[in-house]
This record gives C-alpha cells, sequence and structure tokens, in this order.
C-alpha cells in the first residue's frame, strides 16, 4: 500500500473528492496539449465531419446534402468552419461543446458501433482555444429546425449562450478570432494546402472560400473498388497502377515516387489499408527518409509515423489508414499496442511483395530502384531473407570500376569476390587497377556482411584485401624463399617503422612492390584510443575488440616485393654481385613505395615525401654519374641495372 493513501475499508466520511483547477486544466489542454496550431484546423473539420455522421445515423431518410466549408478573412483576421450537420440543441451544447471530457461523438460510436465517427475524448473544441481569442459558436440543430442558438467564449473558462435566429438549414458556423501570433491561418491559400492534407481521405467534401473544388477531390485507389463512389472521387481510369502512381505523386511531399503497391488489409491481425511507393532521389546507408502518414476514420493522424515502417526502408513514403489503431489525447501520435504491432509487420511484408511485385512486373521501374536505392537495399537484403533472395544477383555494388552486380564481381574475379577492407589510395589502389579485377568497396554501408552472405550462398570464395588472410590469396609465395640476410637487407633498405616485408610473386609483374595497409590493425588502434570509450557505444565495442583480438597492432601494413618483376630481381642479382648502384636503386624504389602511397594518403603508414622526392634526384645522379664518358645511354628496359659497369 502506497504510504499516504487510506486503506480501502477506511470509512466514507473520510474520503475527499479531488479538487480541479479548471482555469489551469483549460489552459494546459488548450494551449499545451498540442503540438502545433494547425491541430486545431483538423479537429474542427474532424466536428463536422461527425456532425454529418450523426446526422445520417439520427435521420437516415432526410434531405441531407454533407458539406464542409472553410473560409478565412485575413482582414478580419477570422476563420470559420461551416457544415450541414447534426447541428446542436441548447442542452448539448451545454452537455457537449461546454464539458471538458465529454463528447457526444464517443457515446454515439459506443451505442451504435459505427466507425465512421472520428472523435473519442470530448477534448477537440478545446483546441480553438490553442489559436483563438473569441470563439463563436452559430448552430441549428436537425431535431429543432426553427431554433438557433449562439455559443459565445474568451478562453474557454466562462462562456454565454443566446438565442438567435434560426440557420437556413440546420447544421453549424464556427467562427475564430485568431490571436495575433496565429493570423496567418486565415489565409486562405495556407487553409487549402492544409486541409488538402488533413482531409484527403474524408468522404465528406471540403471546400475552402468560394471554391467549387473540394481540397478533397482525390483519388483514393483503394476506395476505388468499392460499389460506393464519394461525390468527391473522379472514376479511376481502370488502370490500377496508374491510379496509385497519381496518389503518391500527388501527396508525396519531397520525392517523385519511382512505384507504388498496395497494403491490404490482413485477417487476424490489421485493418490497415493504404498504399506505399518507393521515393525517388539517391540516399545512402545513413539516410533516413521514411515518410509515412496515418489516417484514423479518414482524418490525418499521425504525420510522421515513420516508426511503423522497417528501420532498413529509408526509402519508402506512404498512406494507410485504419479504424483499429489507438490514437493519444492529442491525437497527433498512436499508442504501441498490439494494433500497432501488428501494422508494422503488415507494412514490412506489403514493402518486400511490393518489390517483388516491381521486379517481376516492372523491369524499368526495378532497374530505376536498384539504381537510386542501392546502398539502402545492401542493407535491407541483410535484413531480410526473401529481400536477400530477392536482391542477391541484382542490387548494385560499388567497385573499383563502378556499380556492378556480386554476380559480375563473381565472374570477373575468377569465381572469387574481391573486397577491400579500406578505401584505397597509393600502390594498393594502382594493385587493383593493374589486376584489372574489380574490387568491392568493402569501407562502404553494408557491402562487406551482402557479399559474405552472398558468397555462402552461391558457394564461392570472398577475398577480403587488407586482411592478412584474404592478401595472401593474392600474393603468392615465391618459388624458392630469399636468404634471411637479403630479406633483411630488402626490408632496411625500402620498409618504414610499422611496415612488414613480404617477398611474393603477384600480378602484374612490372609492378615491383606494393603497400599494403593492415585494416584490422587500423580498427585496433581506432578502438584502442583512449577516447574510443566515449565515442564507441560499450556493445559495439565489445565487438570490435573481440574481432581485433586476434592483432597485436604492430604491423600497420605490409610491403609486398615482387620477385616476380625483372627490375627486383636485378636488384637482387646487383646486391649478391657488390654492385655499388644497388643501394642507390634500392632507395629509388623507397623513394616510389612513399610517393604512391602519398598519392592516396588514405592507408598509407607514413613516410617523408620531401625525403622521397629528394631521393628520386639523388638516385639519378649517382646513377648516371656512374656511366663512363663515351658510352651509350643505358636502355629503358627491365634488367638495365645489371649491365651497367
Amino acid at each position: 500500500m502506497s504510504e499516504g493513501l487510506p486503506p480501502e475499508s477506511a470509512p466514507a466520511e473520510d474520503l475527499r473528492t479531488t479538487e480541479v483547477d479548471l482555469g489551469g486544466l483549460v489552459n494546459v489542454l488548450a494551449t499545451h496539449l498540442y503540438s502545433t496550431p494547425l491541430v486545431a484546423l483538423r479537429e474542427l473539420v474532424q466536428n463536422a465531419h461527425d456532425s454529418h455522421t450523426r446526422r445520417l445515423l439520427e435521420d437516415p431518410d432526410g434531405d441531407h446534402r454533407p458539406l464542409i466549408r472553410v473560409r478565412g478573412d485575413a482582414t478580419r483576421r477570422t476563420v470559420g468552419i461551416e457544415d450541414t450537420g447534426a447541428g446542436l440543441t441548447e442542452p448539448e451544447i451545454h452537455a457537449y461543446l461546454a464539458t471538458v471530457g465529454t463528447g457526444y461523438t464517443r457515446m454515439l460510436r459506443e451505442l451504435t458501433g459505427n466507425q465512421e465517427l472520428i472523435g473519442a475524448f470530448g477534448l477537440g473544441f478545446l483546441s480553438a482555444f490553442s489559436v483563438a481569442d473569441e470563439v463563436v459558436v452559430t448552430t441549428t440543430s436537425h431535431r429543432e429546425p426553427g431554433l438557433g442558438h449562439r455559443y459565445r467564449s474568451r478562453g474557454g473558462q466562462q462562456y454565454r449562450v443566446d438565442p438567435v435566429p434560426a440557420r437556413p438549414q440546420p447544421g453549424t458556423v464556427v467562427e475564430l478570432t485568431l490571436k495575433a501570433e496565429h493570423a496567418h491561418l486565415a489565409d486562405e491559400d495556407a487553409l487549402r494546402e492544409v486541409l488538402g492534407r488533413y482531409c484527403v481521405l474524408l468522404p465528406i467534401p471540403v471546400f475552402v472560400g468560394d471554391d467549387d473544388e473540394p481540397v478533397n477531390a482525390v483519388e483514393v485507389p483503394w476506395r476505388q473498388s468499392s460499389v460506393e463512389r464519394d461525390a468527391t472521387r473522379r472514376p479511376s481510369d481502370g488502370d490500377p497502377h496508374a491510379a496509385r502512381m497519381r496518389f503518391a505523386a500527388a501527396f508525396g511531399r519531397r520525392f517523385e515516387p519511382l512505384t507504388a503497391f498496395p497494403v491490404h488489409p490482413v485477417e487476424g491481425g490489421t485493418d490497415a489499408i493504404g498504399l506505399l511507393w518507393v521515393q525517388d532521389g539517391g540516399t545512402y546507408g545513413t539516410s533516413d527518409n521514411r515518410d509515412l502518414a496515418v489516417y484514423l476514420r479518414g482524418m490525418l493522424l499521425a504525420e510522421d509515423a515513420r516508426d511503423l515502417l522497417p528501420g532498413w526502408a529509408g526509402f519508402i513514403g506512404g498512406v494507410v489508414e485504419s479504424n483499429r489503431l489507438t490514437p493519444t489525447a492529442s491525437r497527433e501520435d498512436l499508442q504501441r499496442d498490439e494494433h500497432y504491432r501488428a501494422l508494422q509487420r503488415a507494412l514490412t511484408d506489403a514493402i518486400v511483395d511490393g518489390l517483388y511485385e516491381t521486379a517481376r512486373l516492372r523491369p524499368a521501374a526495378w532497374r530505376r530502384i536498384l539504381t537510386r536505392h542501392g546502398q539502402d537495399l545492401l542493407g535491407a537484403a541483410l535484413c531480410d531473407d526473401r529481400l536477400f533472395t530477392l536482391l542477391a544477383d541484382d542490387v548494385p555494388v560499388p567497385t573499383s570500376q563502378g556499380d556492378l552486380t556480386a554476380g559480375a564481381l563473381r565472374a570477373a574475379g575468377g569465381g572469387a569476390v574481391h573486397v577491400a577492407l579500406g578505401s584505397g589510395g597509393g600502390l594498393e589502389e594502382m594493385l587493383y587497377r593493374a589486376m584489372r579485377v574489380p574490387i568491392a568497396r568493402g569501407d562502404r554501408y553494408a557491402v562487406l556482411p551482402f557479399l559474405r552472405r552472398y558468397a555462402q550462398l552461391r558457394g564461392c570464395r570472398v577475398v577480403e584485401l587488407g586482411s592478412e588472410h584474404g592478401d595472401r590469396a593474392l600474393f603468392r609465395d615465391p618459388e624458392r624463399p630469399l636468404p634471411a640476410g637479403e630479406t633483411a637487407w630488402l626490408a632496411g633498405a625500402l620498409a618504414d617503422p610499422g611496415e612488414q616485408l613480404v617477398p611474393a610473386r603477384f600480378d602484374p609483374p612490372g609492378l615491383p612492390l606494393v603497400l599494403v595497409p593492415d585494416r584490422e590493425a587500423e580498427l585496433k588502434a581506432r578502438i584502442e584510443d583512449d577516447r574510443a570509450d566515449a565515442r564507441i557505444p560499450s556493445a559495439a565495442l565489445r565487438l570490435a575488440r573481440a574481432f581485433t583480438a586476434r592483432t597485436d597492432g604492430e604491423v600497420r601494413a605490409r610491403l609486398y616485393l615482387n620477385l616476380a618483376c625483372p627490375a627486383v630481381q636485378d636488384l637482387l642479382t646487383a646486391y649478391r654481385g657488390g654492385h655499388t648502384g644497388s643501394a642507390t636503386a634500392a632507395g629509388l624504389l623507397r623513394s616510389l613505395k612513399v610517393i604512391m602511397a602519398a598519392a592516396g594518403a588514405a592507408g598509407s603508414s607514413g613516410g617523408d615525401l620531401t625525403a622521397a622526392l629528394s631521393g628520386i634526384g639523388t638516385a639519378v645522379s649517382a646513377l648516371t654519374a656512374a656511366v663512363p664518358a663515351g658510352l651509350p645511354d643505358v636502355p629503358d628496359t627491365p634488367g638495365a641495372l645489371s649491365e651497367g659497369p
């Protein structure tokens, strides 16, 4: 039992009634419940819609033409919302309009089971006081067509009701005298824009000013199969996909739709129905352009409901409507209940099914989707087995030769898929170009894990360049190992601190040496940085440390010396013969290594570029000085060094 609470057996005379500060409550509800003043327009139009629905329920045989008209007067700073609905009697004004938390709509829905009624909390009318200094309601009930009543209030805490002449027909006009800071709402162009989005799915026509065309005269594709056609809807041209694309183009705010596909109710899951589309616009792996609007019983409830879409679907936009979702009190968000989670699952399935349909039926659109969203789709494929099956052979992968499919990578690599773990540069990049084999950019979003999974699916190898294991697949062992003394001399002449000299054989033979950074050592150095704990989440840090535990981090790069290169063989021949130019030639190769590594500084293990440039000049001077006068120039061919004096 909580401290300070009376026991359940306490005498009734000890119980007290909680006092309510009406002024404070109205201020909170009217001023702080809603995130934007635009919600006031939505709530009042919603009330007008429910008034029409109520009239149809109470007087189904009456002469009733549903109509909502919103007028703005910038000069008077007013907005009026007029409907031809049920209207209110004077007792109903006191019981519902002026009573916080009591809504006739909610009661009527509970009595009739009608799911077209939108209101639920009896709070919507209070939103008017968030934007208006004064609210005037003039109404005539269809039950008392000869009587009129006018409600007037400033601030919502006090009001008066006076008799007025009856309106020409039953219905209500709510007039707001706007606060100065909300005067822009009286602009009718602004009203058209706002109401065109809020009311696009309402079955009742909503007009602005003296317009003859309702703002919600939009063809709603998923309603076209209905037997009843609303007066606000244009007839379909018979092509469902064309209708979907028109709606997506009209509703999308930022991007052109590339294709569109439906959302259907799921038996035992969700009643949601609507439309999703793939948005145009290039994206990256970290982009999140998810754009989903949710309508509850035809009225916009959540403008940005992106969390209903899977996290990998950063390229998807859409609109769905449902009667089962539970709104928050402000009706600007959804409660995360079982209906919400069921809709999440249904939307994921709808996206996957829609992409399959596009790939099968609309190849041109499918190619555009792959081009625009290849990076996102790589990550998406890793999140859903169905998507991986669809995308494995189609999605483009960034490589050293442009975007290629994994299948093209595999074919060009002789049955193996080559992936660079770093961003390349310098001699490493030169090697990749010289190999004439496309190398996937493993530093890009999702590329490496996608290709690893692809290799498992297709039974091929992944060669991860930049790791010791992967490099061994490219750099073959020499036919005969070099003597320890020669290896030590070459390491001293060519390698810098942190670089390990590795004699090898590789293609092309014209490339004498390649400096390949150890990407595992680079990662280890980054995560062991004293500041890493503050930058990397602890779970990710543990995984990264487990991955790099196999390397001690001492070797930052490997300098592969190509024993298949004639120039390297000449250098070794000169060294073995005690040629005085061997040290000079080795210095020339060392300068070449530094200069080419500096050309793509990312991944370079260091080296003094100025000294390397100077070293070339020194080597050229030394080599040319060694040529006796009168002898022909040294030919520019491999093996020239061994023919010197």
